[in-house]
Parts: C-alpha cells; sequence; structure tokens
C-alpha cells in the first residue's frame, strides 16, 4: 500500500468516529479489492474474514479481518482438482461455510475430458479444523442433483438446511431448490423456482439464472439473488427472488421476481457486467454484497472480472436497498 493511501485510510477513520458514525464495517477500501477476482465470495467467522475466487484448477483462501487489505492477505491453496475423475477441471464457484461446527466447500467442476455443461456438477469438502485454512479436507462427493449444473449454495430456514443451484434445462439454465439431509446428502423433490422468462436475462444468446445466494431479511422475509443472462454479456446483472415470511423455499409459488435487475451495470462508476454475488455482515452486524465485475465493455468472461463490495440496507417494507455499484477507485 502506498502512504498516500494509508494516509487516506487513516483519515477515513478518524472522520467516521468524529461524524458519530459507525467504523462497524469491513475496513476503508477500493473497489476492486483485487485486480482480478471471479465468482468472489467473503464469509466472516468472529473477527476474521475469508476470501476465496474462481481459479479454475485449485481452492485457495485468503484470511484478513481488513478487507481494505485482502491483497495483502496471502493466497493459501487448500485444495487441487484431480489428473482424473468427475471434479479434475473447471473448478468454478467456490463458497465456504461454516455449518454444525465443521466448514464446508461447495464448488462447481467438470470431469476429465468432458468440459461441457453434460458434465458439470457441484461438489462438497468437508474441514473439522477450526480454521479453514488449516486442518485435512475430507472429499464428500458429488451432489446427486437432479440435473447437470453449477453454482451450488446452502442456507438454513426455520430449523431446515436446503441447497439451491443453477441446472442446466434444455436450453435454460434455471434455479432449483431441494431440501438437505446433511451438508453433502440431499433430501426429496427437488423444485424449480425460476427460469430466465425476462428479456433482461436473455442477453449474449443464452438464457441464464445462476449464482443464487441467500439474503435473511427482516421479520422472517426471504430473498434469493440471482444473476442473469451470458456471462460474456455486458448485460449480465444481479436480479432478486422474494419470499413472504413463514414461506416454504421449496413452493415455487411463494417466490416472486423483482422483473429488473438489483445491481446492473453503471458506465458512469465504471462497473460493467456485475454478478456472481455473495453476502456476508460485519461483526457488528451490518450486512454488505461482493461481486465481481468488468472495468470496461466487453470484457466478456475474463479474469479481469474483479471483486467489489458494498453496503446492504433494508428499506421500510423490509426489501432490501443495493443503490448504484460503487465507483471504481473510491475510497469508502
Amino acid at each position: 500500500m502506498s502512504r498516500g493511501s494509508a494516509v487516506k485510510r487513516i483519515l477515513f477513520t478518524a472522520l467516521a468516529i468524529l461524524l458519530g458514525g459507525s467504523t462497524d464495517g469491513p475496513g476503508a477500501f477500493t473497489n476492486p479489492l483485487l485486480p482480478s477476482g471471479p465468482d468472489p465470495w467473503i464469509v466472516r467467522e468472529g473477527r476474521d474474514y475469508y476470501y476465496l475466487g474462481t481459479l479454475g484448477d485449485r481452492i485457495a483462501i485468503r484470511k484478513t479481518r481488513d478487507l481494505g487489505k485482502l491483497a495483502e492477505a496471502e493466497e493459501k491453496v487448500v485444495w487441487r482438482a484431480p489428473s482424473t475423475g468427475p471434479n479434475a477441471q473447471s473448478i468454478w464457484a467456490p463458497e465456504l461455510h461454516r455449518i454444525q461446527g465443521k466448514w464446508y466447500l461447495y464448488y462447481t467442476a467438470a470431469a476429465a475430458g468432458h468440459d461441457d455443461d453434460a458434465h458439470r456438477g457441484i461438489f462438497v469438502l468437508e474441514n473439522r479444523a477450526k480454521d479453514p485454512q488449516t486442518g485435512n479436507w475430507t472429499d464428500r462427493g458429488r451432489l446427486a442433483t437432479r440435473h447437470t449444473g453449477i453454482d451450488g449454495t446452502t442456507f438454513a430456514y426455520a430449523g431446515k438446511r436446503y441447497f439451491v443451484y443453477s441446472p442446466y434445462v434444455g436450453p435454460d439454465s434455471n434455479l432449483a431448490i431441494v431440501e438437505m439431509a446433511n451438508p453433502w446428502t440431499l433430501k426429496g423433490p427437488e423444485t424449480i423456482i425460476a427460469r430466465p422468462d425476462q428479456a433482461w436475462e436473455r442477453q449474449g444468446g443464452r438464457q441464464i439464472l445462476e449464482g443464487p445466494e441467500f439474503l435473511p431479511g427482516p421479520g422472517g422475509r426471504l430473498f434469493l439473488s440471482y444473476s442473469g443472462s451470458a456471462c460474456w454479456s455486458d448485460g449480465y446483472a444481479i436480479g432478486l427472488l422474494r419470499a413472504p415470511p413463514g414461506a416454504d423455499p421449496l413452493d415455487p409459488g411463494a417466490w416472486t421476481k423483482t422483473p429488473h435487475p438489483v445491481i446492473a451495470g453503471s458506465p458512469a462508476q465504471g462497473v460493467y457486467a456485475p454478478g456472481h454475488n455473495g453476502f456476508f455482515t460485519t461483526p457488528g452486524g451490518t450486512q454488505w454484497i461482493v461481486y465481481h465485475a468488468n472495468p470496461g465493455p466487453d470484457m466478456k468472461c475474463s479474469a479481469k472480472r474483479a471483486p467489489r463490495i458494498q453496503r446492504v440496507t433494508f428499506g421500510r417494507d423490509g426489501r432490501p436497498i443495493f443503490g448504484e455499484p460503487v465507483r471504481s477507485g473510491a475510497l469508502r
């Protein structure tokens, strides 16, 4: 970090205190947090933030207490793809979850010799260590989804755990949900809860919903974000489903789709094709979103996609407020 950047960070924190604001945040930062990082994921345990992103042939974790210094954190490889088998290549979208005192890594992979949609699935690793950068990762295998697909995530609601992913169904990529018996075993029927039926979800020559992520709302409300359209399109953006308190997440009729993206590209802010987000909280409980975006137009699904974060609040109606994408290079 340059001397000038360090001074700005100190002044930012001091100003927040003088103005009576809260310093409970991820630290002073500028977007993007890293020069590259498709499919970013951040989870917090205690005061430590853990960051992951797509690396293609391995899974690595960065650990920091200040996301503004994420680039300075060691990138520790915790798992590498085998040379053969159903999870040998295209290691995408790793997510780290703390469930019942253990760590679980969910990731997408393709079979050796078959890097195509018909041979993709979601796999699970388990670690009993307190710190996921240490310990041993046990291979729990591939989740037995009804369809091939990508981008698996999990959440708990009303005493049950659920798994959501993006299955390939004909020419479409949809969103499907199923209950879980444990963190690596599915239970009961799988239900499609959303299809790419909006014009903004059909850009780039494909009809795609992917990257689902759960966001708990006030009063028991349920929200599920997702990315719509092909990632190689500048029309790629983040959409939102919502369900009322007490709803059955397995019921497709419980979910209502917001007709327009909640976060879309903004050339004025230097943000293009934002998508594949996750959510995390600070130690004080404030809600944040992390997503990747390109710094310019027509950059497609390259490594130039980089992780960005911004605060999420909730309105009087209980719905999340995301705001405009935070400008590239702006100190926050």
